[in-house]
C-alpha cells in the first residue's frame, strides 16, 4: 500500500525496492541508489505495512483458556477481575512479553493496548522494540484522573517513539457519570480523543436504558464523550440513532469478531457502518476472551460474517478489510506515520511468504491474504527499522523459553 498522487493510500502492488534509514522509509521505487549496511532480497514475496491490532489487552495472556464458555458479565466479574487483582507490576512485564511474541508471528507492528500496570507493560514494549499505544482503562475501582493526565503527558513525549497514550475508560457500566465528566473535561483541555468498550452485549445496552433511558452511545454523547473524536471497541448492538452519533463525531469502530463470537455477544454490523461512512478498524481483543492474537483470523471473520448475515457475498471485500487492518487501524489510534509504504513513514513492515501452497496461484494477492492467508505466511516482522521476527525465529533480548517459563509461573501462582 502506497500513497497515490493525491496522498490517498493506494492498493497498487509494485515491483521494486524500499530504502530505510534510522527507522524511516527513505525510498520507494524501482531501484534504490546508495550503499546499505544490509540488503534483504524478498525473492518475490510480498512486502506490506504491518497490521495494527487496534484493541487488545496484552497482559491477559495468563488468562488464556482459563475462563471460557460463559457469558460476558459472568466471565468479566466472576473470573477476570478477581484474577487481575492479584497481578503484580512484574507480572505485567512478562505476560506482555509473551503477547508480543504472538503479535510478531501475526505480522502485527502496533497494538492499541487497554491495560493498567503501565510502567512495566511499557518497559516490556520498549525492551522488545515493539510499538504500542495505551488506551487508558480508567474505571470507578481502578486508576485516577491525575494518573491518566500524567501518563498522557509522559508517554506522548517525542522521545517515546515506541510508546504512546490516549485517554479512555473501561466502559459506561463500570464508570460513574461524575468520573466520565472529569474524563471529558480532561480530553477537552487537550482536544484529545477518548476510547472505550461500548455496546458489546445486549445486557450492557439494556442496563444503560434502564438507568438513563438511552443507549450507552446516546448517553455518552450527552456527556460530551465524543466531542474530540476517538473510538469504540466492539459496537455490536446498535440503534438507528447510534449510527448517526458515530458518523457525526467521526468515531472509529474497532471490531473484534472472534471475541464477540466466542462470548456470544453478537455480530457487529460492519457492512452498515461502511454504507454510512463510519470507519472501521480491527482488533483481536485480549487473549482471555479470544483466545488468540491472530489478525488473519480476525480479517477473515470480518468479511465472512458480513457476507452471511447480509446474504450478500459482495459486501466487505478483501481490499476493504486489508485497509481496516492497516490504514484505518493506524488512523484510529493516531499514528498516521505508520499507515503505508511511503517516504517519511515509519519502517513498520512485514514480509509475507507467497511461496506457500495457500498463496498459490497468485491471481489476486489481497484476496489471498484475507481469504487464505495465515500466520504461517509471516516471514518477517520489522518495527521502526528493526527486524524482530524472521523465518520463524524471534530476534529479541530474551529467549522465548524464558518468557514461556515466567508466564506459566505467574498463571500457576494466580490461578492454581
Amino acid at each position: 500500500m502506497v500513497p497515490d498522487a493525491s496522498g490517498n493510500v493506494s492498493d497498487e502492488i509494485l515491483c521494486g525496492e524500499i530504502g530505510i534509514e534510522d527507522g524511516i522509509i527513505t525510498y520507494v521505487g524501482e531501484k534504490a541508489i546508495g550503499v546499505w549496511d544490509e540488503e534483504i532480497d524478498a525473492k518475490g514475496n510480498l512486502i506490506m505495512p504491518g497490521f495494527k491490532n487496534a484493541h487488545t489487552h496484552s497482559p491477559m495472556t495468563f488468562l488464556r483458556s482459563y475462563a471460557d464458555d460463559m457469558a460476558l458479565q459472568e466471565w468479566l466479574f466472576d473470573y477476570v477481575f478477581p484474577a487481575e487483582a492479584k497481578l503484580t507490576p512484574e507480572d505485567g512485564y512478562w505476560l506482555t512479553r509473551l503477547a508480543i511474541l504472538e503479535y510478531l508471528t501475526s505480522g502485527v507492528t502496533t497494538t492499541f493496548d487497554m491495560y493498567y500496570l503501565r510502567d512495566d507493560v511499557a518497559r516490556a514494549f520498549r525492551d522488545a522494540k515493539f510499538r504500542n499505544i495505551f488506551a487508558d482503562t480508567l474505571m470507578d475501582v481502578a486508576g485516577s484522573i491525575e494518573d491518566m493526565e500524567a501518563d498522557f503527558l509522559r508517554f506522548n513525549k517525542k522521545e517515546n517513539s515506541l510508546v504512546g497514550h490516549r485517554f479512555g475508560f473501561h466502559a459506561e457500566y463500570t464508570t460513574s457519570k461524575e468520573l466520565i465528566q472529569k474524563i471529558v473535561a480532561l480530553a477537552d483541555k487537550y482536544k484529545a480523543p477518548i476510547y472505550l468498550h461500548c455496546q458489546e452485549s445486549v445486557p450492557e445496552v439494556e442496563s444503560c436504558r434502564e438507568k438513563t433511558g438511552m443507549t450507552p452511545i446516546a448517553y455518552l454523547d450527552t456527556l460530551g464523550v465524543f466531542n474530540n473524536g476517538g473510538g469504540i471497541f466492539h459496537g455490536v448492538i446498535m440503534d438507528e440513532d447510534d449510527f448517526d452519533i458515530l458518523k457525526k463525531h467521526n468515531i472509529y469502530v474497532i471490531t473484534n469478531p472472534a471475541s464477540n463470537l466466542k462470548i456470544a455477544s453478537g455480530i457487529a454490523p460492519i457492512n452498515e457502518y461502511l454504507k454510512r461512512g463510519i470507519k472501521v478498524a480491527i482488533g483481536t481483543d485480549g487473549p482471555a476472551s479470544n483466545n488468540a492474537l491472530d489478525m488473519f483470523r480476525e480479517m477473515f471473520l470480518v468479511t465472512a460474517l458480513q457476507k452471511v448475515t447480509t446474504k450478500d457475498p459482495k459486501v466487505v471485500p478483501a481490499m476493504e478489510v486489508l485497509k481496516m487492518a492497516i490504514v484505518n487501524g493506524a488512523h484510529a489510534i493516531g499514528i498516521e506515520d505508520c499507515d503505508s509504504l511511503a517516504v517519511g513513514k515509519r519502517a513498520d513492515i512485514i514480509m509475507l511468504d507467497l511461496q506457500q501452497p495457500n498463496m498459490q496461484p497468485i491471481q489476486n494477492i489481497a484476496k489471498n491474504v484475507v481469504y487464505s492467508g495465515s500466520k504461517l505466511n509471516v516471514k518477517m516482522t520489522m518495527i521502526n527499522g528493526d527486524i524482530l521476527y524472521k523465518n520463524g525465529e524471534f530476534i529479541q533480548d530474551i529467549s522465548a523459553k524464558e518468557i514461556y517459563e515466567n508466564a506459566n509461573r505467574i498463571a500457576r501462582r494466580i490461578l492454581g
